[in-house]
């Protein structure tokens, strides 16, 4: 076994990696840019070495700085964890060639898998089921248009040398297909450094079922537990569980032999992941599955497996690297209960999920216990930087059956407290309390099918009563947390007893009167009267009627609202306070004195909604636009953005080249109505 483990990643995995390098008595060296420096997993190593600046490309993309770091600290082997050069065959053919141990697969697997379209000639080979489609080497138009017309619709155009959704295009006509291609092209470009496309006849409604393989150099590979990834957002997984939901064993048994089969096929070592769409219309179970990819390498889902087979997947990846044969046999595999995993996201889910940076001010997790796990490599008061994808944490539960490991998830994500960004933990919540989910009825396309309830968009019907209930809150704390500043203040007065220490709205011979207004997530303004006698407040809502006390004991509200008491976390930022309920956390601002006119303005659609880069733009100055039509195209997070037209009109000017950066909230370009454009 080695005794010195370089990590080359960052983040919650890194972090994941050396608490298993600890528990087996591994040295570890971690890595870091410079938006990286007080980085948790940093802190948890036993030392770490500079890589560069920010961006992926001056730091953790630095192969041959990374494998002259490993040579410096006397590190055996290298663990590359997953993204960054987790699935790039030069750099562990230089790690094979410089005599240190690369935790993966070797550098011919990855170059075997690497290419979806090679992948798929070797597995049609090896008698895996394969979707109809084109993975050949000709990607002129010409050539991507007819094989495109060939297949039929709807199809998937994808970028050959990519994951994680980004280079993907459904096709639903074939005059739609070459714009697909190009805008694939590019992503896949930018993405991965590789254009390269195949298309595939897209299967409707299919399931994402995936199978975790184990390879070791002695020739022995096995499978362990299928898993189920099909609740995705832009072909990017969400939720994941093991093992699948409603196989039965022999299809179970057909999917692992397939999937140690493509392993076999190209010599394979170490861990790996084969994935299969399953075709939910099929109607002979035997045909209904088909290869889509390769992981070569440990997947972020990986806890799920874990959870049920009660193995340390890293600890066998170390253990395989060092020459180790695998802990057990196929039929010595056990899998027990049910495990859910969800990432947790600092992203907007009411603006189509734009990731969001900025520090995270406020950080409550779940208790951690045999059921509970949480994976994270953030803590409170880090900042989440935009030039890595924007994970705060993965929430793994687990419990002996799939009812009772979801009742702990929805559990788990009700105790989950964050503030100071936008995430997506209600957006997690309303997907784990879906009657949908909870029957198992699901396919790819569950979150497009119920994205208005999942998101919870629509504020004025059923919810309006908890909308009401977290403004009684909110203007309860308020009060409160005032009333606990002037007592501050006055006991650190010369004259603690001073009259100017109350904060009661005193009018003499009447009740005290209190006016507020606070700013809640829907950007609307709340005017508030609340009348106080002795410690309780009076106030009306909709025509109903609340009698308000409490008081505030740190980051707790103790609360009593009709004679119903209940303790609300709080966090507050300056005048900003997030108030986290059991139907969801509920941000507000308390405006002081001045007053803020409630508008909106179309410009701010033609606004960054991001920090990104300028692709191309879709028209010409002095072009006729109408509402809704494409006119630039941006990059952010190595996803493309179309910025739209907000009304008819002409363009008059863009203010940004392609190419150029551009920062969050800046304007893009001008439009001029075309109810305005001068006669």
């Amino acid at each position: 076994m080695f005794t010195k483990l370089l990590i080359a990643n960052r983040g919650e995995i890194a972090c994941r990696i050396i608490k298993t390098a600890n528990a087996m008595g591994v040295k570890t060296v971690a890595l870091y840019s410079d938006a990286d420096k007080d980085a948790r997993h940093v802190a948890m190593a036993d030392e770490s070495f500079y890589l560069g600046g920010s961006a992926p490309s001056e730091s953790y993309l630095k192969g041959e700085l990374i494998l002259d770091i490993a040579k410096r600290s006397g590190a055996q082997a290298v663990h590359p964890g997953y993204g960054f050069l987790s699935e790039n065959a030069g750099f562990a053919r230089q790690c094979e060639q410089a005599g240190i141990a690369f935790v993966g697969p070797g550098a011919d697997a990855i170059d075997a898998m690497g290419s979806k379209s090679a992948a798929k000639i070797i597995m049609e080979k090896a008698n895996v089921p394969l979707v109809p489609g084109y993975h050949g080497d000709d990607q002129s138009d010409e050539t991507l248009l007819r094989a495109s017309s060939e297949i039929g619709f709807p199809q998937l155009i994808k970028a050959a040398y990519g994951g994680g959704g980004k280079g993907m295009r459904i096709v639903e006509s074939e005059k739609e297909a070459l714009e697909a291609i190009n805008s694939a092209r590019r992503e896949a470009a930018s993405s991965f450094g590789n254009d390269k496309l195949l298309i595939e006849r897209y299967l409707r409604q299919p399931r994402h079922v995936e199978v975790q393989v184990f390879a070791d150099t002695q020739g022995n590979c096995i499978y362990l537990s299928d898993r189920d990834c099909s609740i995705q957002r832009r072909h990017q997984k969400v939720v994941e569980e093991a093992p699948a939901p409603g196989l039965s064993d022999s299809l179970r048994r057909a999917m692992g032999e397939a999937a140690v089969a493509a392993a076999k096929a190209i010599d394979y070592v170490g861990a790996g992941t084969v994935e299969f769409l399953l075709d939910t219309h099929a109607t002979d179970e035997a045909s209904s599955f088909y290869f889509m990819e390769m992981n070569t390498r440990l997947q972020v889902e990986h806890p799920v497996t874990e959870m049920v087979t009660g193995q340390d997947l890293v600890k066998w990846q170390l253990m395989v690297a060092s020459g180790s044969e695998l802990p057990l046999s196929q039929d010595e595999v056990r899998i027990h209960g049910h495990s859910f995993e969800v990432r947790i996201y600092a992203e907007d889910p009411q603006n189509e999920f734009l990731p969001a940076s900025g520090k995270l001010n406020f950080l409550r997790e779940p208790e951690q216990n045999h059921y509970v796990r949480i994976d994270s490599g953030i803590r409170e008061n880090d900042v989440i930087s935009n030039f890595y994808d924007p994970m705060i944490a993965k929430l793994i539960v687990w419990d002996e059956s799939r009812p009772r490991a979801l009742q702990r998830l929805v559990h788990a994500l009700e105790s989950y407290q964050i503030s100071g960004l936008k995430h997506n933990i209600e957006f997690l919540a309303n997907i784990a309390e879906h009657r949908a989910f909870s029957d198992a009825d699901f396919s790819t396309d569950f979150i497009d099918r119920y994205g208005e309830t999942l998101i919870g968009a629509d504020l004025d019907g059923d919810n309006s009563g908890e909308q009401n209930s977290a403004l009684a809150l909110a203007a309860l704390y308020h009060l409160s947390a005032q009333k606990e500043q002037a007592k501050l203040t006055a006991t650190n007065s010369q004259d603690p007893y001073s009259p100017w220490g109350e904060v009661t709205g005193f009018r003499l011979n009447r009740s005290g009167i209190h006016q507020l207004s606070l700013l809640d997530d829907q950007q609307q303004i709340q005017h508030l009267t609340l009348s106080q006698v002795g410690d309780c407040y009076y106030l009306t809502l909709n025509e109903q009627r609340l009698i308000l006390s409490g008081e505030l004991k740190q980051d707790l509200l103790h609360a009593e609202i009709n004679g119903h008491k209940s303790k609300v976390p709080v966090s507050r930022e300056g005048d900003d306070f997030t108030l986290f309920l059991p139907t969801g956390s509920y941000h507000y601002r308390a405006l002081q004195t001045e007053v803020i006119e409630e508008q909106s303005s179309s410009e701010d659609k033609l606004k960054a909604p991001m920090n990104g880069t300028i692709v191309t733009h879709l028209v010409e100055v002095g072009s006729e636009v109408t509402q809704g039509q494409g006119l630039m195209v941006m990059e952010a997070m190595k996803m493309e953005y179309t910025i739209e037209a907000p009304f008819d009109g002409t363009v008059n000017a863009f203010f940004f080249e392609p190419g150029e950066l551009v920062s969050d909230g800046a304007l893009l370009l001008e439009v001029t109505p075309k109810e305005d454009k001068p006669s």
